[in-house]
């Protein structure tokens, strides 16, 4: 009987470690999978020995004040996967955590694939070569990143399509989302995605809060999260526009005609969804002066950096005002042209993206391996 130990420290790699167990299931049913994760790889068999949910540390600050709990659970892994002794690691995104499990694993002949891998595109490209070193497979999502990893370190990785696509594909409309939750649809809907993270909301709300107070006519829809204390949509409760639905941003997006996204995922996700964006991104200032200094990418949204071009506009610090982001909330829901050309992008990163069930593809190579 194989044996895998699957690792997800935060709420994206919960779902797209959720959906590889289910096609390595599909493919061994006998596999027994076992690890860190949330309710969705719960779902989909894995048995999780700690919930996210105790890891998701954003940003500089956060980690350092939360050095000493992020040692402890890196003890713990290590002490679980020797009791464990599975013949694979299967590493989910959350690089700062993983890396050092791959080290582990790598030094006591354990294969080591890595599903999702740190953005080292990015920024502390020196990353690559450690990856190289430590990681058996490496299994990328976007497909600029199987040319970085050749011409940065000589090494051929695998580009297994986007887990997103999956995700999306999968997902059934809710026919009866707008009653449920008194959404007013004769007027336009704006969704809001702040984030699933407490720095961004702290940051991203009041921005929020004031853009729909200065727009009236608009429905604003907010795409909550329900692990989060309520307090840090404070502000946006207040507006009379304004209505929440929880964990149900992919509903909302397949009604909404804009959206406003914090950088990550959900900007991919919006633009599969061809729902018109701006993207805005605020941090502390101390964070930004270091993120800045080691970026080596010129946008933060992957639909921009996957088109390689500006299809949606980043209001990124202090460019993120109520002014700037008035502007161009008007260009997405009245400039016509403006729309038909970020949608025309839109469906040309579909179709970069879409090259199978990057699950299926990934469960499939990674068994091959064993």
């Amino acid at each position: 009987m194989k044996k895998m130990y699957i690792i997800a420290g935060e709420r994206s790699g919960d779902l797209h470690g959720s959906n590889l167990a289910k096609a390595l299931r599909s493919r061994n049913q006998s596999l027994r999978l076992r690890g860190f994760g949330g309710d969705e790889m719960k779902k989909a068999g894995v048995d999780v020995f700690v919930h996210y949910q105790q890891l998701a540390f954003m940003g500089f600050v956060a980690l350092v004040t939360n050095l000493f709990t992020i040692i402890k659970y890196i003890k713990l892994c290590k002490t679980d996967i020797d009791q464990f002794k599975p013949d694979a690691i299967v590493l989910i995104d959350y690089g700062g955590f993983n890396r050092k499990i791959a080290k582990y694993g790598k030094a006591r002949g354990i294969k080591v694939f890595y599903y999702i891998p740190p953005k080292v595109w990015a920024w502390y490209q020196s990353r690559a070569f450690e990856l190289k070193r430590n990681v058996d497979r490496l299994f990328v999502i976007l497909p600029f990143e199987k040319k970085f990893f050749k011409e940065k370190c000589n090494w051929d990785v695998d580009y297994v399509g986007n887990p997103v696509l999956d995700a999306i594909k999968s997902f059934k409309v809710d026919s009866d989302f707008s009653n449920k939750n008194g959404i007013d649809r004769s007027k336009k809907i704006i969704a809001l995605l702040p984030g699933s993270r407490k720095m961004e909301l702290t940051r991203i709300v009041p921005l929020m809060a004031e853009t729909a107070k200065r727009n009236p006519s608009y429905q604003f829809v907010v795409a909550a999260v329900k692990n989060l204390s309520v307090d840090l949509y404070a502000d946006l409760k207040t507006e009379a526009n304004v209505k929440f639905v929880y964990d149900a941003s992919y509903d909302l997006l397949s009604i909404a005609d804009a959206a406003i996204v914090t950088s990550g995922t959900a900007t991919l996700e919006t633009g599969i969804f061809k729902v018109p964006q701006v993207v805005v991104y605020k941090t502390g200032s101390f964070e930004y002066a270091i993120a800045k200094s080691l970026v080596k990418v010129e946008f933060i949204s992957l639909v921009n950096l996957i088109a390689a071009k500006e299809v949606v506009k980043e209001l990124i610090q202090e460019e993120a005002t109520l002014a700037t982001l008035n502007i161009e909330l008007a260009k997405l829901v009245q400039d016509s042209v403006h729309i038909a050309e970020m949608k025309k992008d839109y469906e040309t990163i579909f179709q970069i993206l879409d090259t199978g069930s990057a699950s299926e593809n990934t469960a499939r190579l990674m068994l091959q391996a064993l």
